[in-house]
């Protein structure tokens, strides 16, 4: 029996899920990701896949879900905030380990397929994923098909300018070498590192995020602004793309206020005399990116 096996592979976790014809689950593992080292990021694919295979008697069709994505031209990885992982043969590496052809996409690209095609998004025609984690990340899907450009890069609006800046002190390094890129304001770690520029104190985003809910004012104050620039990123997207829906996941996504406060603050920035986008949160949770990577072979 052939099945589908979809891998995760994220800066902490490494994840494999095997489904059926009918998408159904049949192995699910989740290991530690060494993020540190590219020939032990490799090798351990390959074990998750041979331990699924051999549990289930069966051989799998990959789909890798990676930060970054393959540039068309030289054939590495490149954009990845997993650093060992750029400028490598992954998909050449893995298929060697493999002993077959694999799929890879970026990991958003999988994340928004996946909600697509089997979650909360699949009765939309246009559809703009968001991943709002340790990065930000999104994915473009129309009428139920991954759209991707000549460079690999559709959807990556976590690495353009923060638009419409207001009350932001400085513009902070983002990883990709340029300074107040999107993801240094709505990630995990751009909210603890605005909030200690701003208020001079070390909090974790759930820190901060509990603060605001118990009436905290600093913390409130930042998620307020938080919450604004969440919708000047995401008007531009709507300006752009039109999507009749966007998904979000990834951790910050679990933030309640944001579905209360998101639609009325795009109403401020979107060029229309009306805002009807609905901003929902991913039905698969964290498991969006596994289930996505297994329908690249869809």
């Amino acid at each position: 029996m052939t099945c589908k096996a979809g891998i995760d592979l994220g800066g902490t976790k490494t994840e494999i899920l095997v489904l059926d014809a009918q998408h159904q689950p049949l192995y699910r593992e989740r290991v530690a990701t060494p993020a540190q080292d590219y020939k032990d990021i490799v090798e351990t694919i390959g074990q998750l896949v041979e331990r699924a295979e051999s549990e289930l008697d069966v051989v799998s069709r990959v789909g890798i879900g990676v930060p970054g994505a393959i540039s068309p031209r030289s054939g590495l990885l490149r954009n990845a905030n997993t650093v060992c992982l750029n400028d490598q043969p992954l998909q050449r590496d893995l298929e060697i380990r493999l002993q077959r052809e694999v799929r890879i996409e970026n990991d958003a690209n999988c994340f928004v397929l996946s909600e697509a095609l089997g979650g909360v998004a699949q009765d939309y025609p246009i559809v703009f994923g968001v991943i709002i984690g340790t990065g930000t990340g999104g994915g473009l899907v129309v009428n139920g098909k991954l759209v991707n450009g000549p460079h690999s890069i559709t959807g990556e609006w976590g690495h353009n300018p923060l638009p419409w800046r207001r009350d932001e002190d400085g513009q902070p390094d983002c990883y990709c070498g340029k300074t107040g890129c999107i993801e240094t304001y709505l990630s995990g770690p751009g909210l603890m590192s605005n909030y200690q520029t701003r208020f001079g104190e070390s909090r974790s985003s759930e820190e901060i995020i509990a603060a605001a809910a118990e009436g905290e004012a600093n913390a409130i104050a930042m998620m307020e602004s938080y919450f604004d620039q969440m919708a000047r990123a995401l008007a531009h997207v709507i300006n752009i793309i039109d999507p009749h829906v966007i998904v979000l996941g990834g951790g910050m996504s679990n933030i309640e206020a944001i579905y209360q406060n998101l639609p009325q603050g795009l109403a401020s920035y979107v060029f229309s005399d009306y805002v009807e986008t609905p901003i929902v949160r991913a039905e698969h949770g964290d498991a969006s990116g596994v289930f996505g990577a297994a329908m690249l072979w869809q």
